[in-house]
């Protein structure tokens, strides 16, 4: 948190102010960091990790959710084939509309989502994830035809935008400064976990068990959400000041009582809140939609919106998310006698690995070259996994374990750059004043894009010649990325926001950068952590 005298103080307490009020105040009027009366240490921050972990756990159905149609639909297509009592009839274009639909309702759901998220609260969105969820998978259980099931996906895709969007915004207004990047991307991990636990489950169960198991994965977060409070953040911005102090209290239960200040660390991190939300509603105030739009119009707008949609494209038609949804059936496609659902089962367990790796990676490398050799390595993969696959179908090699191998290599080099990144950098690159309208644009892009690619699946497949030639073209789109990324994508690791913002004022491309100043950016990026560390201690010092 930035200090209290630039966020939270006032150099004049009203005279006619109430006893608690100055009580609170007198703290705050001084030019130390709220940083300085915070004890860090573990036991402080365990009410944080307990409230981030339940807060996380309704990503295990979320997680289940994207991974589900790699298990559904081979296990439908078999079934029918092989005349079963309870198969559904389906086509292989219907089968498209079962794995792309998650994505096609998360914009919908994201604005019904983002309106009773703040008029209810995050905690109380999550609970309401319940019903689509619990409604969404026991359709699918009980699913006797094709529109059942296809209902049962959208209601699974609107729950699992309501479960993720809230779980974000909650752990990050709770979250410690200096691990809130850790904290939320906790998230992106237990969502990997629950991929993982659907391959695995699609391996040994019967689609409708694995349905009905998922119906409590949406059940028991709700329970645990009991034990954890509300935002403060989000109390103290509906005027509920007397929840709010208790929730603070909660959170900060173990930071001890400082001796020379009158009040507990909750009842001035209160204060504080108090502060800030004012300031914020004078300058929400000053920004009309008009102004926010005249902003997106403008190169720190519609630059950052080009090159994150770009970065987005390239992802989708690299087969990210195709690998992910149509697992099972991509990798028989292959023609390798390897079962495909322990290739699957792996797959997700490396990236729950990985997604974990990722939070040390993200905050030691700058993006540029994650995302660069993100890159080279999964072009790499599926140009060697093309070529054996094709061979593999020609009866020209034995080593059918050579495009497994590489496909597990491509979800490792996934994991780095080209699937984080893309949305790292949308929370960098676009300007506070319309942070919120460019975020919105990017999710609806993104999600777009994905439908895209998932309802594209068969037809390219055809369309290359079989999946040697969609690897090949997944393969090219991904170097197309290399490309872009090369030319246009800025760095943004360790940079000021308000330096990122002015690079846009400046440049178009990346190449445009003079090298001097890509000297003084590395400069800046090593030594960011000495300045930082000797800014905290003057401001500490500072009386």
């Amino acid at each position: 948190m930035d200090t209290i005298s630039s966020k939270c103080c006032s150099n004049n307490i009203n005279e006619k102010a109430t006893s608690d009020e100055h009580r609170l105040e007198e703290p705050l009027i001084s030019h130390k960091s709220l940083d300085y009366y915070e004890k860090k240490n573990f036991k402080t921050l365990l009410p944080q990790i307990v409230a981030t972990i339940i807060a996380s756990s309704f990503q295990i159905a979320v997680g289940s959710s994207l991974a589900y149609s790699a298990i559904l639909i081979p296990q439908l297509m078999e079934a029918q084939k092989n005349g079963d009592e309870d198969a559904v009839a389906i086509t292989k274009p219907q089968t498209a509309w079962i794995a792309s639909c998650v994505p096609l309702i998360g914009p919908v759901g994201a604005i019904i989502g983002g309106f009773v998220m703040d008029s209810m609260g995050r905690l109380n969105m999550l609970r309401l994830t319940v019903i689509p969820s619990a409604l969404g998978w026991g359709l699918i259980a009980v699913s006797t035809n094709f529109p059942l099931l296809l209902t049962g996906r959208l209601l699974t895709g609107i729950a699992a935008v309501w479960g993720t969007s809230p779980g974000i915004v909650y752990i990050t207004e709770i979250s410690r400064v200096d691990m809130r990047g850790s904290f939320v991307l906790s998230i992106s991990a237990v969502m990997s976990l629950g991929m993982a636990i659907s391959y695995l489950k699609g391996w040994f169960m019967h689609w409708r068990v694995v349905a009905w198991l998922c119906t409590g994965y949406s059940v028991i977060p709700v329970i645990l959400l009991l034990f954890i409070p509300e935002s403060p953040l989000w109390l103290v911005s509906k005027g509920k000041i007397k929840e709010a102090k208790a929730s603070l209290e909660w959170f900060h239960k173990y930071q001890p009582q400082n001796d020379q200040m009158p009040v507990t660390y909750a009842e001035m991190k209160l204060a504080g809140l108090q502060k800030e939300h004012a300031l914020k509603c004078d300058k929400n105030q000053a920004t009309n939609t008009f102004q926010k739009l005249k902003v997106l119009l403008q190169p720190v707008g519609y630059k950052p919106l080009i090159i994150i949609s770009g970065l987005f494209f390239f992802q989708q038609f690299g087969g990210v998310f195709v690998v992910m949804f149509y697992a099972v059936t991509f990798f028989k496609s292959v023609g390798t006698n390897i079962n495909p659902y322990f290739v699957s089962s792996l797959i997700g367990l490396m990236r729950l690995v990985m997604s974990i790796v990722n939070i040390w990676m993200m905050k030691k490398y700058n993006r540029r070259s994650l995302y660069f050799v993100s890159s080279i390595g999964m072009v790499v993969s599926l140009g060697v996994s093309g070529l054996f696959t094709k061979w593999i179908h020609e009866g020209a090699t034995e080593h059918n374990w050579v495009p497994m191998c590489m496909l597990v290599l491509y979800v490792l080099s996934l994991m780095i750059g080209v699937l984080p990144i893309p949305f790292a950098v949308t929370a960098e690159m676009f300007p506070l004043v319309i942070r919120g309208i460019g975020n919105s644009l990017v999710f609806c892009i993104a999600n777009l894009l994905m439908f895209a690619s998932l309802q594209s699946y068969y037809t390219l497949e055809s369309v290359f010649g079989g999946s040697h030639g969609l690897q090949y073209f997944y393969a090219i789109s991904l170097f197309g990325g290399l490309v872009f990324s090369f030319v246009f994508l800025p760095e943004t690791f360790n940079k000021k926001l308000s330096d990122i913002e002015d690079y846009f004022w400046h440049h178009t491309t990346y190449l445009s950068v003079k090298p001097d100043e890509k000297v003084k950016e590395h400069l800046v990026m090593k030594n960011v952590k000495v300045e930082q560390t000797e800014t905290i201690t003057e401001k500490n010092l500072k009386i």
